[in-house]
């Protein structure tokens, strides 16, 4: 592995996504279930949702590393990357996906916001600590 890699940092940006998370979907939360279709909180194990989703974060941030892991990687080019991975890629694959399924606007931009957010805070944790 390369020298420039902060595993303490994927750490704590994968963290700091699953926060974000909490915090985006409590202050979305009705508008995510209207935009889904859902009448009540969706039923099913929590703690396997949200272990699962932590894994799939610390993925997220392990890759988004990689991807930073050179030597003039610096805190605005990590929030940078982060933003175009997450605007780029995420906010419009979200967004083809949905206009396919035939989902409202609410639904890709509660979820691409979502990940755009996330992966600027994770490329900016990223980027700093070096």
């Amino acid at each position: 592995m390369n020298a420039h890699l902060n595993y303490w940092a994927v750490l704590a940006a994968a963290v700091s996504a699953f926060v974000i998370g909490g915090i985006w979907y409590r202050v979305f939360s009705a508008a995510w279930m209207k935009a889904n279709g859902f009448q009540s909180e969706p039923s099913g194990n929590p703690a396997k949702v949200f272990g699962i989703s932590f894994l799939f974060s610390l993925m997220m941030s392990f890759n988004l590393a990689k991807f930073l892991d050179a030597p003039g990687t610096t805190a605005t080019w990590g929030a940078t990357a982060g933003f175009l991975a997450g605007f780029g890629w995420c906010f419009m694959g979200i967004g083809i996906i949905s206009l396919f399924e035939r989902k409202p606007w609410s639904y890709v931009l509660i979820n691409g916001g979502y990940l755009t957010v996330a992966l600027t805070v994770m490329g900016l944790i990223l980027g700093a600590w070096r």
